[in-house]
């Protein structure tokens, strides 16, 4: 397919050279918060622009890097006070990966050099994240070149799953926790998995499990974070704390790239230490906490208090479940319609009855794309899986023809 170019963008909408809209119903995946070109954080990102647009974060900091620190760590679950900045969502899963490992070698438990990771999971296409990560498609190829993990069992979005899937992983650490460094999972919602999901029950379990075997937990929310599942981070709905927290995406709100990794005070406490020692954290990033970028997250955040984001979202997410609801719980090819917050999937197959998925060289989801380009809405559909996960300023009309689109689309998708 040719690439479509695209001239400008506006709230929901983006525009092509031939004057053509699209609603961009997937935050341009997942980063757009409050829509194309929002005028709060365009002055934001301006008046930083004629101030500071760079300075390397290397013997030096600045106020907006300072400013951004304290703010998420007063809005993070209680105990991550350390942040560490990078530049995309992969390099804080690297950061996070690379931390976990080292602060074992630093504390006198060398031993712990693996990772658990869940089957279905993604965490980015850099070779660590890549290693960490569980769907086929994206690291076959590149096999030889990853270090080995241990795979667990994801759960399913229900209570008995949670358990089971919780007490699996919990046999794991039971085994092998004195050579594992720590578990990373995507809290709530595996998105690049096909949008599956989970209850909060089963990050509870998972976090006692790490605890009871000295094992760290790492919580990517880099698609999950700032408010897309309900609340501003998705573990706030489980009350844990992760000992790493990995944010990016929704952080600049689709301005910027930058990424930070959230940890407690103990683990920074493991690398600050004489010259001498070598225990130094070795990392870094020419763009790591680059002011433009800090003066987009600290507007976001400012959006976040000024319009009572999250109590709106619930709102919007009441608004999106009806639309979908009334678009597909009728279809005869629908084996399910999951919800996290704003995050929307409608799963559908080739048999309702038997849940026999179409297979996946046919790109019945090419089809759905193509059409929803047709109708004016930018759709991404994960094999079988048609998502919504718009910008939070989307409004009624807008959710209607997303979904009539996604509906029409499914309907042309699944006809011969």
């Amino acid at each position: 397919m040719p690439l479509i170019p695209i001239r400008s963008g506006r709230g929901v909408w983006l525009e092509d050279y031939d004057g053509k809209r699209y609603i961009d119903a997937i935050s341009s995946w997942w980063v757009n918060l409050w829509g194309h070109a929002h005028p709060h954080i365009n002055a934001a990102v301006a008046r930083q622009l004629e101030q500071l647009p760079h300075v390397m974060f290397a013997g030096f900091t600045h106020e907006p890097a300072a400013q951004l620190a304290a703010e998420l760590t007063a809005l993070a679950p209680s105990g991550l006070t350390r942040c560490f900045y990078a530049d995309s969502g992969s390099a804080a899963i690297e950061v996070a990966v690379k931390m976990s490992f080292h602060f074992w070698q630093n504390t006198g438990r060398p031993r712990k050099t693996r990772f658990v990771t869940l089957t279905n999971s993604y965490h980015g296409e850099t070779l660590g994240a890549l290693a960490v990560g569980n769907v086929e498609l994206y690291k076959a190829i590149y096999r030889p070149l990853l270090m080995d993990v241990i795979s667990a069992p994801a759960p399913d979005n229900s209570i008995e799953s949670a358990e089971a899937a919780a007490a699996a992983l919990d046999r794991i650490l039971a085994e092998q926790g004195e050579q594992i460094a720590a578990v990373i999972l995507e809290p709530l919602v595996q998105c690049a998995g096909n949008m599956r999901m989970h209850p909060p029950r089963y990050l509870t379990l998972v976090r006692e499990a790490c605890d009871r075997h000295g094992v760290h937990l790492i919580a990517d929310e880099i698609a999950v974070g700032f408010g897309r599942t309900g609340t501003m981070f998705a573990c706030e709905q489980a009350g844990i704390t992760p000992d790493f927290l990995c944010l990016s995406k929704g952080l600049t709100a689709g301005y910027l790239p930058m990424s930070v990794v959230l940890t407690r005070a103990h683990v920074y406490d493991a690398f600050y230490d004489e010259y001498t020692k070598l225990n130094a954290f070795l990392h870094s990033h020419s763009y790591a906490g680059n002011p433009l970028a800090c003066a987009a997250a600290l507007a976001s955040l400012e959006l976040f208090r000024q319009t009572d984001a999250l109590r709106a979202n619930r709102v919007l997410a009441l608004k999106l479940r009806a639309a979908v609801d009334a678009g597909f719980a009728d279809h005869p090819q629908v084996i399910d319609i999951r919800q996290c917050g704003t995050i929307l999937a409608v799963e559908f197959a080739r048999d309702r009855a038997s849940r026999t998925p179409f297979p996946w060289k046919e790109r019945r989801n090419l089809r759905i794309y193509r059409h929803a380009l047709e109708r004016g809405v930018l759709l991404r559909p994960l094999g079988n899986v048609i998502y919504f996960m718009p910008p939070y300023v989307i409004g009624d009309d807008d959710i209607a023809l997303m979904v009539t689109a996604a509906r029409e689309g499914l309907d042309r998708a699944v006809a011969d």
